[in-house]
């Protein structure tokens, strides 16, 4: 059995980037955990509504086999503001507990400043120099965040590891659909329509149905 551990900035993130991944590692038997490290709160999103898109993303979870959620309660859209310290040490915990030898992360080049501070202080957290480092490091994309950067500024996605997901595609958009706060109507980037469009043409690159696509951090074999 795999331990693979899913990093999300904002609920959503992780089934936007990994839902199908997600789903086929938990059909295999391995243990899937997702951490949503930021709470929304006062003045950007009520309690209630924070609730409730929390209990989407657990029926979400459920959907896709995920064993366990974890929800760290950093303040979202303000990672930023935190020392970089304090997440790293945060993020340190989760890892040093849920011990991964998978890991996926946001992307660095991500427009959102808490992904960027995700992905940092991610890699603090998984360096290799410690017992139990996670093996496999791979970044993941996000629709409607790492498709607004600017390429000639900033890293451009540039995929080089694919996941087949064209068993789990359709419990990848179950999952989408789940998050009744953050689904969108075509042609929204976060539409259901959009993730099947991306998934075919991750696919369409490596001759597969449908995949979703990651940058490679690290391998250790």
């Amino acid at each position: 059995m795999r331990r693979v551990l899913v990093l999300a900035p904002h609920a959503d993130d992780e089934v936007l980037g990994v839902g199908g991944a997600m789903a086929r590692w938990a059909s295999a038997g391995h243990r899937v955990q997702v951490a949503v490290v930021t709470r929304g709160g006062p003045p950007l999103f009520t309690d209630a509504e924070e609730d409730a898109c929390r209990a989407e993303a657990r029926e979400a979870h459920a959907r896709l086999g995920v064993a366990e959620t974890r929800f760290l309660d950093l303040p979202a859209a303000g990672l930023d503001s935190l020392p970089q310290r304090e997440l790293n040490a945060c993020l340190g915990e989760v890892l040093g507990e849920a011990r991964p030898d998978e890991l996926y992360i946001p992307f660095l080049g991500d427009l959102h400043l808490d992904h960027q501070a995700v992905f940092r202080a991610a890699l603090v957290a998984a360096r290799p120099n410690r017992t139990g480092y996670p093996r496999r490091l791979y970044a993941y994309e996000t629709l409607s965040e790492t498709n607004w950067n600017a390429p000639a500024l900033t890293p451009a996605f540039q995929p080089n590891h694919f996941v087949d997901i064209s068993l789990f595609l359709e419990a990848k958009l179950e999952a989408m659909a789940l998050y009744r706060s953050q689904v969108r109507p075509a042609p929204s980037e976060r539409s259901l329509q959009a993730l099947r469009a991306l998934a075919t043409l991750r696919g369409a690159t490596v001759g597969l149905g449908a995949a979703e696509a990651f940058i490679t951090i690290r391998t250790v074999l």
